[in-house]
């Protein structure tokens, strides 16, 4: 019974966050995967109605998640994905109030990824394999470094998003939102090599990437092949689409200084995000301001 009355609202949120929210299917995965968790804690505490959550119910639940060793950053999804849910109750009137606006999430350090050295990168895409796998990685690894793509926004890419004229991209990013994110010339040259055998893998569809079996690479197989080419190219650091990501807008940051510029180039709603994710070393900001500072020149 409690199974039944916790999770009948479920399907109708789903709906909700496809339809109205257009989210991606990996965040609603998230989102699922979460309220799973809180509805088998609940359950455990036979609480049997959303109405008979409080703030000291969601309390409770954020610690019995914090004694399975979760991260404050995970815990932080978790309180997230309640909170989101709780709304849309409260929107269709199941419940009087959301309790989870009263919960503070616990804060998560801030620790900062690191980058990848230009010179690794360069060694890493150096390859002049002819194997159609080999190809289609090195395309991937391009154009993730060169755009600065999200990992989801590299796996949704069609044939259509491209403009190879102008070497242009089209990328649909968080919250269903477009942006146009010019490539350069090497990740130009690997794309023109992996669509020339691309038709040896039978695609399904109209997906950029593609398994060997023909059907939209997924999620996982872009990150193990990533580790792949890590091991085998000797990197001193593990290789993930995050890592490239981050080393694109470091990178960019260290050459133009323009943080607006990056701010748009990957997707971030508040400059506050970029600043925390794209951040410069130390001496390269020492040298700024050594240059810059009227009061910072010596002879």
């Amino acid at each position: 019974m409690s199974a039944i009355a916790l999770s009948q609202p479920l399907q109708g949120y789903w709906n909700y966050l496809r339809i109205e929210r257009r989210l991606s299917e990996l965040t609603i995965e998230n989102y699922q995967r979460h309220l799973a968790v809180c509805i088998t804690i609940l359950e455990s505490q036979q609480i049997e109605n959303w109405r008979e959550v409080d703030a000291s119910v969601i309390r409770f639940l954020l610690s019995v998640s914090k004694k399975q060793h979760l991260s404050a950053k995970t815990l932080a999804l978790r309180l997230s994905s309640l909170r989101s849910f709780l709304n849309y109750l409260l929107s269709q009137r199941v419940i009087d109030v959301n309790p989870a606006i009263a919960v503070s999430a616990p804060k998560a350090a801030k620790r900062l990824p690191k980058n990848i050295e230009a010179e690794q990168l360069g060694l890493l895409l150096d390859s002049s394999s002819k194997e159609p796998i080999d190809i289609r990685d090195l395309a991937m690894m391009e154009l993730m470094y060169s755009a600065g793509l999200r990992l989801n926004e590299l796996q949704q890419l069609n044939l259509r998003d491209l403009q190879h004229r102008s070497r242009e991209l089209r990328v649909i990013g968080k919250g269903n939102k477009e942006r146009i994110l010019p490539y350069g010339r090497y990740a130009a040259q690997a794309l023109q090599k992996w669509l020339v055998v691309r038709v040896l893998f039978n695609p399904e569809d109209d997906a950029l990437f593609v398994s060997q079996r023909g059907k939209r690479i997924s999620h996982r197989a872009i990150q193990k092949r990533l580790e792949v080419w890590g091991q085998r190219q000797g990197l001193p650091t593990h290789l993930n689409p995050h890592k490239l990501r981050h080393s694109f807008a470091t990178h960019m940051l260290e050459s133009s200084s323009d943080l607006r510029a990056v701010q748009e180039l990957l997707g971030h709603a508040n400059l506050s995000t970029t600043q925390i994710y794209t951040h410069l070393d130390f001496k390269h900001l020492a040298d700024v301001y050594d240059s810059a500072h009227p009061r910072a020149k010596r002879k």
